[in-house]
Protein backbone atom coordinates (compact mmCIF):
# COMPACT_ATOMS: atom_id res chain seq x y z
CA UNK A 1 0.00 0.00 0.00
CA UNK A 2 1.27 3.25 -0.95
CA UNK A 3 1.05 6.27 1.39
CA UNK A 4 1.74 9.69 1.23
CA UNK A 5 3.81 11.20 3.91
CA UNK A 6 1.63 13.29 6.72
CA UNK A 7 3.26 16.56 7.36
CA UNK A 8 3.53 15.78 10.83
CA UNK A 9 5.64 12.76 9.87
CA UNK A 10 7.36 14.74 7.49
CA UNK A 11 8.39 17.50 10.01
CA UNK A 12 9.31 14.40 12.60
CA UNK A 13 12.04 12.72 10.29
CA UNK A 14 13.21 16.38 8.90
CA UNK A 15 13.93 18.25 12.39
CA UNK A 16 15.86 14.79 13.76
CA UNK A 17 18.07 15.73 10.89
CA UNK A 18 18.33 19.51 10.90
CA UNK A 19 16.68 19.76 7.73
CA UNK A 20 13.67 22.18 6.23
CA UNK A 21 11.24 22.29 9.15
CA UNK A 22 11.35 26.37 8.61
CA UNK A 23 9.28 25.11 5.48
CA UNK A 24 7.25 22.57 7.08
CA UNK A 25 3.92 24.23 6.33
CA UNK A 26 4.13 25.33 2.78
CA UNK A 27 2.18 23.05 0.41
CA UNK A 28 4.98 23.22 -2.08
CA UNK A 29 7.06 20.75 0.13
CA UNK A 30 5.77 17.21 -0.34
CA UNK A 31 7.07 14.09 0.62
CA UNK A 32 6.65 10.39 -0.56
CA UNK A 33 8.01 7.07 1.08
CA UNK A 34 8.75 4.04 -1.23
CA UNK A 35 10.03 5.49 -3.99
CA UNK A 36 12.69 3.72 -6.87
CA UNK A 37 15.49 6.44 -7.58
CA UNK A 38 17.99 5.27 -10.58
CA UNK A 39 21.18 7.76 -10.60
CA UNK A 40 21.70 8.07 -14.63
CA UNK A 41 25.22 9.64 -13.84
CA UNK A 42 25.63 11.14 -17.72
CA UNK A 43 23.26 12.13 -20.17
CA UNK A 44 24.89 8.95 -22.02
CA UNK A 45 22.95 7.09 -19.76
CA UNK A 46 20.27 9.43 -19.26
CA UNK A 47 18.92 9.86 -22.90
CA UNK A 48 18.70 6.23 -24.28
CA UNK A 49 17.05 5.68 -20.86
CA UNK A 50 14.38 8.17 -21.22
CA UNK A 51 13.70 7.40 -24.79
CA UNK A 52 13.56 3.71 -24.08
CA UNK A 53 10.65 4.59 -21.50
CA UNK A 54 9.01 7.05 -24.10
CA UNK A 55 8.76 3.64 -26.41
CA UNK A 56 7.13 1.96 -23.45
CA UNK A 57 4.56 4.71 -22.67
CA UNK A 58 1.23 3.10 -22.17
CA UNK A 59 -1.16 5.83 -21.24
CA UNK A 60 0.43 9.70 -21.03
CA UNK A 61 3.48 10.82 -21.37
CA UNK A 62 3.97 14.59 -19.61
CA UNK A 63 7.25 16.46 -20.17
CA UNK A 64 8.10 20.00 -19.19
CA UNK A 65 11.25 21.90 -20.52
CA UNK A 66 13.16 25.14 -20.51
CA UNK A 67 14.88 24.22 -23.47
CA UNK A 68 15.15 21.81 -26.71
CA UNK A 69 17.00 21.96 -29.86
CA UNK A 70 16.25 21.13 -33.14
CA UNK A 71 19.28 18.80 -33.07
CA UNK A 72 20.01 15.40 -33.50
CA UNK A 73 18.44 14.63 -29.73
CA UNK A 74 15.65 16.77 -29.91
CA UNK A 75 14.50 15.40 -32.88
CA UNK A 76 15.02 11.74 -31.66
CA UNK A 77 12.62 13.45 -28.68
CA UNK A 78 10.33 14.59 -30.58
CA UNK A 79 9.65 11.57 -32.72
CA UNK A 80 9.39 9.19 -29.65
CA UNK A 81 6.43 12.29 -28.71
CA UNK A 82 4.79 11.69 -31.92
CA UNK A 83 5.53 7.95 -32.29
CA UNK A 84 3.82 7.48 -28.71
CA UNK A 85 0.90 9.97 -29.71
CA UNK A 86 0.26 7.63 -32.76
CA UNK A 87 0.11 4.63 -30.13
CA UNK A 88 -3.30 6.23 -28.44
CA UNK A 89 -1.15 7.97 -25.88
CA UNK A 90 -1.53 11.23 -24.55
CA UNK A 91 1.26 13.01 -25.06
CA UNK A 92 1.57 17.03 -23.62
CA UNK A 93 4.60 19.19 -23.84
CA UNK A 94 5.16 22.66 -22.00
CA UNK A 95 8.51 24.42 -23.47
CA UNK A 96 9.51 27.71 -22.43
CA UNK A 97 9.51 30.86 -24.84
CA UNK A 98 12.75 32.36 -23.51
CA UNK A 99 14.73 28.92 -23.73
CA UNK A 100 13.68 27.80 -26.86
CA UNK A 101 13.90 30.91 -28.66
CA UNK A 102 16.47 29.93 -31.03
CA UNK A 103 14.07 26.85 -32.05
CA UNK A 104 12.26 27.23 -35.11
CA UNK A 105 8.47 27.61 -34.50
CA UNK A 106 7.93 24.71 -37.27
CA UNK A 107 9.63 22.54 -34.77
CA UNK A 108 6.37 22.64 -32.39
CA UNK A 109 3.88 23.28 -35.58
CA UNK A 110 4.80 19.65 -36.54
CA UNK A 111 4.53 18.44 -32.86
CA UNK A 112 1.22 19.85 -32.87
CA UNK A 113 0.15 18.52 -36.26
CA UNK A 114 1.02 14.88 -35.36
CA UNK A 115 -0.97 14.91 -32.41
CA UNK A 116 1.20 16.22 -29.39
CA UNK A 117 -0.50 18.79 -27.30
CA UNK A 118 2.11 21.62 -27.09
CA UNK A 119 1.82 24.86 -24.76
CA UNK A 120 4.48 27.72 -24.65
CA UNK A 121 5.03 29.15 -21.48
CA UNK A 122 5.45 32.66 -20.95
CA UNK A 123 4.51 33.86 -24.80
CA UNK A 124 5.81 36.92 -25.55
CA UNK A 125 3.48 39.85 -25.31
CA UNK A 126 3.41 43.55 -25.71
CA UNK A 127 1.09 43.97 -22.87
CA UNK A 128 3.35 41.74 -20.51
CA UNK A 129 6.92 42.68 -21.35
CA UNK A 130 7.75 42.20 -17.69
CA UNK A 131 6.96 39.18 -17.38
CA UNK A 132 9.85 38.09 -20.01
CA UNK A 133 12.40 38.26 -17.19
CA UNK A 134 10.77 35.15 -15.46
CA UNK A 135 11.90 31.32 -16.87
CA UNK A 136 9.96 28.00 -16.56
CA UNK A 137 13.72 26.19 -15.77
CA UNK A 138 11.96 22.74 -14.93
CA UNK A 139 13.12 19.64 -16.51
CA UNK A 140 11.26 16.71 -16.57
CA UNK A 141 9.22 14.24 -18.32
CA UNK A 142 6.56 11.91 -15.97
CA UNK A 143 5.32 8.74 -17.87
CA UNK A 144 2.03 6.96 -17.04
CA UNK A 145 1.48 8.97 -14.09
CA UNK A 146 4.27 6.68 -12.11
CA UNK A 147 8.15 7.21 -13.33
CA UNK A 148 9.46 10.30 -14.05
CA UNK A 149 12.59 11.74 -15.32
CA UNK A 150 14.71 14.78 -13.98
CA UNK A 151 17.78 16.84 -13.02
CA UNK A 152 19.40 19.32 -14.98
CA UNK A 153 19.83 18.26 -18.37
CA UNK A 154 17.60 20.02 -21.46
CA UNK A 155 16.90 18.15 -24.39
CA UNK A 156 19.70 19.27 -27.40
CA UNK A 157 23.23 17.89 -28.55
CA UNK A 158 25.59 19.34 -25.50
CA UNK A 159 23.32 17.52 -22.78
CA UNK A 160 23.72 14.13 -24.13
CA UNK A 161 26.98 11.87 -24.26
CA UNK A 162 29.45 11.81 -21.28
CA UNK A 163 30.47 15.08 -21.00
CA UNK A 164 34.23 14.99 -22.17
CA UNK A 165 34.81 17.72 -24.26
CA UNK A 166 33.24 21.08 -25.02
CA UNK A 167 30.57 19.54 -27.57
CA UNK A 168 28.96 17.03 -24.37
CA UNK A 169 28.30 19.14 -21.28
CA UNK A 170 28.62 17.47 -17.71
CA UNK A 171 25.35 16.73 -16.57
CA UNK A 172 23.22 14.53 -14.06
CA UNK A 173 19.67 13.17 -14.23
CA UNK A 174 17.48 10.07 -12.47
CA UNK A 175 14.95 8.25 -13.13
CA UNK A 176 12.29 8.12 -10.36
CA UNK A 177 9.02 5.36 -9.96
CA UNK A 178 6.53 6.14 -7.34
CA UNK A 179 3.86 8.21 -5.38
CA UNK A 180 6.81 11.11 -6.27
CA UNK A 181 6.41 10.30 -9.84
CA UNK A 182 2.55 11.17 -9.61
CA UNK A 183 3.11 14.61 -7.62
CA UNK A 184 5.34 16.00 -10.26
CA UNK A 185 2.60 14.85 -12.84
CA UNK A 186 -0.03 17.14 -10.91
CA UNK A 187 2.48 20.23 -10.77
CA UNK A 188 2.82 19.68 -14.40
CA UNK A 189 -1.19 19.95 -15.05
CA UNK A 190 -1.03 22.80 -12.86
CA UNK A 191 1.15 24.40 -14.52
CA UNK A 192 -0.69 23.48 -17.60
CA UNK A 193 -3.46 25.40 -16.10
CA UNK A 194 -2.36 28.74 -15.15
CA UNK A 195 -0.87 29.08 -18.34
CA UNK A 196 -4.32 28.68 -19.77
CA UNK A 197 -2.92 25.36 -21.63
CA UNK A 198 -6.07 24.06 -23.89
CA UNK A 199 -8.67 21.64 -22.56
CA UNK A 200 -7.10 18.82 -22.86
CA UNK A 201 -8.96 14.66 -21.63
CA UNK A 202 -6.22 13.76 -19.13
CA UNK A 203 -5.90 9.86 -18.62
CA UNK A 204 -6.83 8.87 -15.04
CA UNK A 205 -4.27 7.11 -13.47
CA UNK A 206 -4.16 4.57 -10.35
CA UNK A 207 -2.15 6.17 -7.69
CA UNK A 208 1.31 4.33 -8.32
CA UNK A 209 1.99 1.44 -5.61
CA UNK A 210 5.56 1.08 -3.43
CA UNK A 211 8.44 0.97 -5.45
CA UNK A 212 11.35 1.22 -3.97
CA UNK A 213 12.90 2.36 -0.51
CA UNK A 214 13.98 5.53 -1.09
CA UNK A 215 12.16 8.70 0.74
CA UNK A 216 11.44 12.17 -1.60
CA UNK A 217 10.68 14.93 -1.00
CA UNK A 218 9.47 17.81 -4.03
CA UNK A 219 10.49 21.49 -4.07
CA UNK A 220 8.35 23.41 -5.87
CA UNK A 221 9.96 26.90 -6.21
CA UNK A 222 8.30 29.23 -8.16
CA UNK A 223 8.49 33.42 -8.06
CA UNK A 224 5.03 33.37 -7.05
CA UNK A 225 5.79 31.79 -3.45
CA UNK A 226 6.10 34.57 -0.47
CA UNK A 227 9.05 32.90 0.24
CA UNK A 228 12.10 31.55 -2.35
CA UNK A 229 11.38 27.83 -1.37
CA UNK A 230 14.01 26.82 -3.19
CA UNK A 231 16.77 29.17 -0.90
CA UNK A 232 15.24 27.98 1.95
CA UNK A 233 15.61 23.92 1.14
CA UNK A 234 19.48 24.56 0.14
CA UNK A 235 19.92 26.34 3.13
CA UNK A 236 18.27 23.89 5.39
CA UNK A 237 19.70 21.00 4.30
CA UNK A 238 22.85 22.70 4.70
CA UNK A 239 22.10 23.33 8.48
CA UNK A 240 21.02 19.23 9.00
CA UNK A 241 24.99 18.54 7.73
CA UNK A 242 27.35 16.55 10.46
CA UNK A 243 29.84 15.85 8.62
CA UNK A 244 29.88 16.91 4.99
CA UNK A 245 28.45 19.18 2.11
CA UNK A 246 29.47 18.61 -1.66
CA UNK A 247 28.25 20.80 -3.92
CA UNK A 248 28.04 20.75 -7.90
CA UNK A 249 27.04 23.83 -9.74
CA UNK A 250 27.21 24.91 -12.91
CA UNK A 251 26.23 28.99 -11.79
CA UNK A 252 27.36 29.75 -7.93
CA UNK A 253 25.92 33.47 -7.22
CA UNK A 254 24.62 32.19 -3.69
CA UNK A 255 23.84 35.44 -1.98
CA UNK A 256 25.52 36.14 1.67
CA UNK A 257 22.59 34.47 3.21
CA UNK A 258 23.48 30.80 1.80
CA UNK A 259 27.34 31.72 2.15
CA UNK A 260 26.71 32.22 5.84
CA UNK A 261 25.16 28.55 6.21
CA UNK A 262 28.48 27.04 4.45
CA UNK A 263 30.48 28.80 7.13
CA UNK A 264 28.35 27.33 9.89
CA UNK A 265 28.47 24.30 8.64
CA UNK A 266 31.96 23.96 8.58
CA UNK A 267 32.43 26.05 12.12
CA UNK A 268 30.62 22.85 13.19
CA UNK A 269 33.60 20.83 11.84
CA UNK A 270 31.44 19.67 8.57
CA UNK A 271 33.95 18.93 5.65
CA UNK A 272 32.41 21.47 2.18
CA UNK A 273 33.27 20.89 -0.75
CA UNK A 274 32.02 22.91 -4.32
CA UNK A 275 32.73 21.72 -7.80
CA UNK A 276 32.47 24.60 -10.21
CA UNK A 277 33.30 24.88 -13.96
CA UNK A 278 36.27 26.22 -15.39
CA UNK A 279 34.40 27.26 -18.72
CA UNK A 280 31.04 28.53 -18.52
CA UNK A 281 28.69 29.41 -20.74
CA UNK A 282 27.65 32.38 -19.09
CA UNK A 283 30.82 33.87 -18.43
CA UNK A 284 29.92 36.95 -16.69
CA UNK A 285 28.41 34.95 -14.37
CA UNK A 286 31.46 33.08 -13.51
CA UNK A 287 32.57 36.84 -13.06
CA UNK A 288 30.52 37.41 -10.45
CA UNK A 289 30.90 34.21 -8.49
CA UNK A 290 34.37 35.30 -7.46
CA UNK A 291 33.17 37.57 -5.08
CA UNK A 292 31.72 34.71 -2.92
CA UNK A 293 34.65 32.68 -2.90
CA UNK A 294 37.34 34.59 -0.75
CA UNK A 295 35.64 33.94 2.43
CA UNK A 296 34.68 30.09 1.59
CA UNK A 297 38.50 29.71 1.07
CA UNK A 298 39.46 31.34 4.02
CA UNK A 299 37.07 28.92 5.99
CA UNK A 300 38.89 25.99 4.52
CA UNK A 301 36.03 25.14 1.84
CA UNK A 302 37.41 22.91 -0.89
CA UNK A 303 36.61 25.02 -4.16
CA UNK A 304 37.04 22.33 -7.51
CA UNK A 305 37.34 23.66 -11.10
CA UNK A 306 35.85 21.14 -13.08
CA UNK A 307 38.48 20.63 -16.48
CA UNK A 308 37.81 19.47 -20.18
CA UNK A 309 33.97 20.55 -20.45
CA UNK A 310 31.53 22.56 -19.29
CA UNK A 311 30.22 21.58 -15.91
CA UNK A 312 26.15 21.93 -15.50
CA UNK A 313 24.91 19.15 -12.93
CA UNK A 314 22.99 20.29 -10.50
CA UNK A 315 23.93 18.44 -7.17
CA UNK A 316 24.07 18.61 -3.39
CA UNK A 317 24.89 15.86 -0.86
CA UNK A 318 24.35 16.33 2.93
CA UNK A 319 26.46 13.35 4.50
CA UNK A 320 26.55 10.83 2.26
CA UNK A 321 22.73 10.53 2.45
CA UNK A 322 20.49 13.34 1.37
CA UNK A 323 20.76 14.41 -1.94
CA UNK A 324 19.14 17.39 -3.95
CA UNK A 325 19.02 17.13 -7.17
CA UNK A 326 17.05 18.72 -9.93
CA UNK A 327 17.15 21.75 -12.55
CA UNK A 328 18.10 24.60 -9.74
CA UNK A 329 21.24 26.38 -9.51
CA UNK A 330 22.65 28.24 -6.70
CA UNK A 331 21.99 31.70 -8.05
CA UNK A 332 19.82 34.45 -7.83
CA UNK A 333 17.60 33.60 -10.75
CA UNK A 334 16.65 30.03 -9.04
CA UNK A 335 15.89 31.65 -6.22
CA UNK A 336 13.83 34.35 -7.24
CA UNK A 337 12.88 34.42 -10.96
CA UNK A 338 12.48 30.93 -12.32
CA UNK A 339 9.93 28.27 -12.05
CA UNK A 340 11.94 25.27 -10.99
CA UNK A 341 11.72 21.29 -9.45
CA UNK A 342 14.15 19.85 -7.00
CA UNK A 343 13.76 16.24 -5.47
CA UNK A 344 15.52 15.26 -2.14
CA UNK A 345 16.53 12.13 -1.86
CA UNK A 346 16.62 10.11 2.08
CA UNK A 347 18.62 6.95 0.46
CA UNK A 348 21.68 5.78 1.95
CA UNK A 349 22.72 3.69 -1.57
CA UNK A 350 21.45 6.25 -3.31
CA UNK A 351 23.84 8.89 -1.61
CA UNK A 352 27.05 6.50 -2.07
CA UNK A 353 26.34 6.67 -5.13
CA UNK A 354 26.76 10.30 -5.85
CA UNK A 355 29.21 10.78 -3.72
CA UNK A 356 31.29 7.81 -5.85
CA UNK A 357 30.03 10.52 -8.86
CA UNK A 358 31.42 13.88 -7.05
CA UNK A 359 34.83 11.39 -6.09
CA UNK A 360 35.38 10.96 -10.03
CA UNK A 361 34.42 14.57 -10.55
CA UNK A 362 37.11 15.77 -7.99
CA UNK A 363 39.92 14.26 -9.74
CA UNK A 364 39.09 15.86 -13.41
CA UNK A 365 39.01 19.33 -11.25
CA UNK A 366 42.29 21.99 -10.21
CA UNK A 367 41.83 22.95 -6.83
CA UNK A 368 40.73 26.70 -6.59
CA UNK A 369 43.42 28.66 -3.82
CA UNK A 370 43.70 32.58 -2.36
CA UNK A 371 46.08 32.75 -5.02
CA UNK A 372 45.42 31.31 -8.44
CA UNK A 373 41.54 31.09 -8.77
CA UNK A 374 39.60 34.43 -7.88
CA UNK A 375 41.54 37.42 -8.11
CA UNK A 376 39.94 39.99 -11.01
CA UNK A 377 41.63 42.56 -13.51
CA UNK A 378 40.87 45.79 -12.32
CA UNK A 379 38.37 46.15 -15.27
CA UNK A 380 36.75 43.30 -14.55
CA UNK A 381 36.24 44.89 -10.86
CA UNK A 382 34.39 48.04 -12.31
CA UNK A 383 32.33 45.67 -14.50
CA UNK A 384 31.07 43.66 -11.65
CA UNK A 385 30.92 46.80 -9.59
CA UNK A 386 28.42 48.32 -12.27
CA UNK A 387 26.27 45.49 -13.24
CA UNK A 388 25.74 44.69 -9.45
CA UNK A 389 22.54 45.93 -9.64
CA UNK A 390 21.01 43.90 -12.36
CA UNK A 391 22.38 40.41 -10.80
CA UNK A 392 19.38 38.86 -10.85
CA UNK A 393 18.60 38.91 -14.04
CA UNK A 394 21.92 36.48 -14.78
Amino acid sequence: MTMKISRSAIVQRLRSKGLMSRIKDDPNVVGFYHNRVVLLPHGGDFFPALFQDLNKAVTSICAEYYLIKDDHTGRTFAQRLVEAARRGVHVSLIYDAIGCFDTPASFFRRLEDQGVHCLIFNRPAVSRLHWLDLRNHRKMTIIDGSTAFLGGLNIGDEYSGFGDSLERWRDVGMRMDGPAAAELQRLFWQTWEQEGGPSVVRPDHAPPGPAGEANVIIVNGSPHHNRPLIRNSFRLAMAGAVHRIRIMTPYFLPGPRVVRSLLRAVNRGAKVQVILPSISDVPIVQKFSRAYLEPLLKAGVEIYSRQGTILHAKVMLIDEHWVTLGSANLDYRSFYRNFEMNVIIDNHAFGTQVSDLIDEEVEKSTRVTLDNGIRLTRLEQILRWLLTPLRHLL
